[in-house]
């Protein structure tokens, strides 16, 4: 039976290169906000930013159900950074009968921050179409993350 699979973790954290492996191995679609929004929007969306988010993620949501319907795996790359979110996600697979696991990825703040730095470095470099994560959106992110509690975890990476 077909499966979605929530990836959860900071910014910089290993999300996407994780949900690609997942992708691969499951046999699955990726539904990635940041893909989108980078490839719609470049690196400013301006103040409309979360906005956008919003919409997109509604708007695959809407996309789970007919992929799961067909037998294929979802992976979602969206973050999930807090528990509303994560709850409201579960609630809305538990609601139609898809199974859900959270595969939450777990790394060191000098990991984090040695990660951002590298990215940074791709990005300035153009060769990387991952979003520049200046100080001021890294310490807008480190506030709104939350970190999932043990009985949400179904992976800990």
């Amino acid at each position: 039976m077909a499966k979605v699979v929530m990836v959860c973790g900071r910014i910089c954290s290993g999300k996407s290169t994780y949900a690609e492996k997942l992708r691969t191995e499951y046999n699955a679609v990726l539904l990635s906000v940041d893909e989108i929004m980078l490839t719609v929007f470049g690196q400013n969306a301006g103040e409309k930013h979360d906005e956008y988010v919003v919409k997109i993620k509604e708007y695959l949501l809407k996309k789970i159900p007919e992929f799961i319907s067909v037998g294929i795996n979802v992976i979602l790359d969206w973050g999930f950074w807090t528990r509303q979110e994560r709850d409201f996600t579960k609630n809305f697979c538990k609601m139609r009968d898809i199974a859900c696991e959270l595969h939450y990825i777990d790394i060191t703040d000098e990991v984090w921050r040695q990660r951002i730095n590298n990215r940074n470095e791709m990005v300035s470099a153009g060769k990387s179409e991952f979003y520049f994560i200046d100080k001021a959106l890294a310490d807008k992110f480190s506030s709104v993350f939350e970190v999932p509690d043990k009985q949400e975890i179904d992976v800990f990476i």
